[in-house]
């Protein structure tokens, strides 16, 4: 069982352990060549790191604590800007890239709250796939079944493997269809995306400026919770969890639950059953508009096209350093014109009020994360095919939150030994708090399941 936020940060309260203890912890696992960290971690600051481990030790023994995370050991995703290196993006075509004249904002306000910056984590290249793979870097292997060597999700890949394999305490990555949750599903862990406003993205490598998100993947919904305090300037870091009787939960019929893996079935029927046994009122959901999703994203959808706007210029140049599958997709992009982005933007506007309505009378809708389990890297790597088809199959479920403009976690559902599944809690846009909450009263529910005694 990972340790969670309020755990080491009481141990350092009492001095039983030290930040630089917990820092050495994580940098011997990242150095270890038999373990995942050369294929998790893209650049390693370990001399950094150690200084500001120091840095909050003294400051602990002043009597200063800065915030819940000071002291504690994050990793951030290559795609945030570290003042005086290049931003890679998990990229080999930014190699030659000026460095960064100042850190992001995620990472200048990770460190003015006294957390330890390890290292930029491995993810797919541009942010462009949700399942993590990496021709450039290799790809870290997820927790579960490692023996066959199963991906860990994506984009977040190396944020999530950095949390399981305690690498790092919490992780820091971005969401534009699905790439927090997704790593999180798939490793075990818990997952938050925010809605898109609420985190500054200057100084990050962008995918979508319509989707972007920036969340924490953490071992727990109150640990997500004190990390978005930290990231959106909230005073409170974990809300109260709600009653778990009465909370209201809508599960869509239509799109969401199609073509679900038997494990990701069999999960999430038994997590909505221990719901409903703890009185919360679990409603099935029309949601017909969700069928019409797939015609909206025919011309690839905003990522597809802004990516392309992105980098229209450098794939015209260095087409040829590109992962193939990332360059594929991008240039999907080159023949869509104004009149369809504006098209796609109104249908938008269209859907998050039609959203906005059905969601209303619930506290959250609930939906499988992911359609998957995690299948093995080896599968994806020989087949484009089964590649692209599980893509779409891991972002379906959760690129429906970043359409809407809502906020969403993913929370593990599955039992002790079984492939990780993620039960996903989603609201509209604004409600990221109550949502908090919401998913506190829901983890709970969910424990006996994760722990093994349903």
């Amino acid at each position: 069982m990972l340790p969670n936020i309020a755990q080491l940060s009481a141990d350092l309260a009492l001095g039983k352990t030290t930040s630089r203890e917990l820092t050495e912890a994580c940098l011997e696992r990242i150095l270890d060549a038999g373990g995942e960290g050369p294929r998790t971690f893209t650049r390693v600051h370990a001399d950094a790191a150690r200084a500001a481990a120091d840095a909050a030790d003294r400051l602990r023994r002043a009597g200063v604590t800065l915030s819940p995370i000071a002291g504690l050991p994050v990793s951030v995703k290559d795609l945030f800007d570290v003042a005086g290196e290049p931003t890679l993006a998990g990229s080999k075509v930014l190699c030659e890239a000026a460095p960064a004249a100042a850190d992001a904002e995620v990472v200048a306000r990770l460190r003015r709250a006294g957390a330890v910056v390890v290292g930029k984590t491995n993810m797919t290249e541009f942010a462009f796939s949700g399942l993590g793979l990496n021709p450039h870097y290799g790809t870290p292997r997820g927790p579960w079944d490692r023996e066959v060597g199963r991906i860990p999700g994506g984009s977040s890949s190396g944020a999530a493997v950095s949390v399981t394999d305690r690498m790092a305490a919490f992780a820091i990555g971005t969401d534009t269809g699905g790439s927090v949750r997704i790593p999180a599903a798939l490793c075990g862990l818990v997952g938050f995306k925010p809605t898109a406003s609420r985190i500054p993205s200057s100084g990050c490598y962008p995918l979508s400026k319509t989707l972007d998100s920036i969340g924490p993947i953490a071992p727990t919904v109150a640990c997500c919770a004190i990390v978005d305090a930290v990231l959106s300037g909230q005073p409170a870091p974990v809300p109260e969890a709600l009653p778990i009787a009465g909370l209201r939960l809508g599960v869509p019929c239509q799109y969401v639950l199609d073509g679900l893996d038997p494990e990701v079935a069999r999960a999430f029927g038994a997590a909505l059953t221990a719901l409903s046994s703890a009185g919360a009122r679990v409603v099935d959901l029309e949601f017909s508009a969700l069928l019409d999703l797939p015609a909206m994203h025919k011309d690839g959808g905003f990522a597809v096209l802004e990516a392309y706007a992105v980098h229209r210029r450098l794939i015209d140049e260095r087409e040829a350093a590109y992962d193939p599958r990332v360059a594929s997709r991008i240039l999907r992009g080159r023949g869509v014109g104004a009149a369809e982005y504006i098209d796609l933007v109104e249908r938008r506007t269209s859907f998050i009020r039609n959203a906005d309505r059905v969601m209303a009378p619930f506290d959250a809708l609930a939906m499988p994360t992911a359609a998957l389990v995690a299948p093995p890297v080896a599968e994806l790597e020989a087949s484009d095919e089964a590649y692209f088809r599980a893509n779409a199959r891991a972002l379906r479920n959760p690129s429906v939150v970043n359409f809407i403009d809502g906020c969403a976690l993913s929370i593990p559902c599955h039992e002790p030994g079984t492939a990780p599944v993620g039960f996903m809690v989603a609201a509209p846009g604004g409600c990221d708090r109550r949502l908090l909450a919401v998913a506190l009263a829901v983890e709970r529910a969910l424990e006996p399941i994760i722990r093994g005694k349903k």
